[in-house]
């Protein structure tokens, strides 16, 4: 392997890692403040401990992301120094302001939210939490936005060696972009709904007690994944329709796409234009993988309705050993997203090979050794911390406690 194929290995492993932690706080994020908000209106104690012992889970899973997201940066400069020289004020504009927005509101907000409890009035903490939801969707908008000009590049125009802005509403706008912020919330929704219902039938199978509070869980995470999983596969459907209509060689099959391939060689020279044949392969997979969860997912909420889930422990298996299944599905679809668009970096403008920074394959195999060693151990960590915090039930809650409160109490 050359430095090139190295590099984009090493992109498409840290990436992946680090989207796994995306999903999770993008879905656990709005199921977090609907709990909250029916403890806020109800005053009922069970909410506020559900909004305490999945707002734990998110804490740990959004602070291994921001960790995974600061080196995923390093990334840009070490190997992709071609890319970020020829379209760093278009697609580095969206990436800085999202950091600048993840760490100026998200953060700032979240810690207001973890310190608040007890402190700030229950209205104003729970907005708090509000603007932590809110943020965490324009990240991922802003992210997909520079992910959306590498795919469609458009409001732009050559200024020598590089691109410069001409129309930044058709970059903000751009629908490869909302195509996808359409696709991915809703996805992400699914991976934190069956997330939670699957945590939720581990501890009905195993007996640990607290019923009405998983029961809720269990019902609130099937309804909400339930749902998802519709207009994901709605925005994914029409994702598709738009590539068919506009570039349609990221499907690598079809006249059209030969068409373009054509085209495309005689504008920038001879080479392999289409996407991989496995590309359109991918796409029935995670289908079938969504109509599967359709399917499957309604009879644990017609039985949680009657009150027997509990009893259904083959359902409740199920709803546990497929846990993982929203999360690779939704790296698979990144995966088709960023392969089909290949050999481009900015799709027909800037080709991969010229994007890739002017470096020894042995450096790039070093980084690439490095960063996979370092993904690989948060990813290890955040299992093992979030399965304990998960396991260990709402009878060892830490969020909302007040520093000190044991200190002063044994003093006493």
């Amino acid at each position: 392997m050359d430095a090139l194929d190295l590099a984009r290995l090493e992109f498409g492993i840290t990436t992946s890692l680090h989207f796994l932690f995306v999903a999770l706080t993008l879905g656990l994020a709005p199921l977090i403040a609907f709990l909250q908000t029916l403890w806020v209106v109800r005053g009922n104690p069970l909410h506020e401990r559900l909004t305490k012992f999945w707002g734990q889970i998110y804490i740990v899973n959004y602070g291994l992301g921001i960790i995974s997201g600061l080196l995923l940066e390093f990334q840009f400069g070490l190997n992709w120094s071609g890319l970020t020289h020829f379209a760093g004020e278009l697609f580095g504009a969206p990436m800085a302001m999202e950091t600048l927005y993840a760490f100026f509101v998200e953060s700032t907000f979240l810690g207001l939210w973890i310190f608040g409890w007890g402190r700030l009035p229950k209205v104003v903490h729970l907005l708090t939490f509000y603007v932590v939801a809110i943020a965490a969707i324009g990240s991922a908008y802003l992210i997909v936005v520079a992910n959306g000009f590498l795919q469609n590049p458009v409001g732009f125009e050559r200024a020598g060696d590089a691109l410069r802005v001409v129309d930044v509403g058709a970059v903000f706008t751009n629908p490869a972009a909302l195509l996808a912020v359409g696709h991915i919330l809703p996805a992400a929704l699914m991976v934190g709904g069956f997330f939670m219902a699957g945590v939720s039938a581990w501890h009905f199978r195993r007996g640990t007690g607290e019923v009405p509070f998983f029961r809720l869980s269990l019902r609130l995470g099937l309804t909400v994944g339930y749902v998802a999983t519709f207009f994901t596969i709605g925005f994914g459907d029409a994702s598709v329709l738009w590539v068919v209509r506009n570039q349609p060689t990221k499907l690598g099959s079809g006249a059209e796409a030969l068409r373009a391939a054509e085209r495309m060689a005689a504008e920038h020279g001879p080479g392999d234009y289409l996407a991989p044949a496995w590309v359109p392969i991918a796409l029935t997979v995670m289908l079938s993988v969504a109509y599967l969860y359709v399917l499957f997912a309604l009879v644990p909420i017609v039985l949680i309705g009657r009150g027997r889930i509990e009893r259904r422990r083959f359902l409740l298996g199920v709803g546990v050993w497929t846990i993982p299944l929203p999360f690779l599905t939704v790296i698979l679809g990144w995966t088709v997203r960023e392969i089909g668009r290949q050999p481009w970096a900015v799709y027909d403008v800037l080709p991969t090979s010229e994007a890739v920074s002017d470096v020894s394959t042995a450096s790039v195999l070093a980084s690439l050794v490095i960063f996979t060693t370092l993904y690989v151990t948060l990813v290890v960590v955040g299992y093992l911390l979030i399965a304990r915090i998960a396991k260990a039930g709402p009878r060892s809650l830490v969020l909302g406690s007040v520093l000190g409160d044991e200190e002063l109490v044994r003093e006493r």
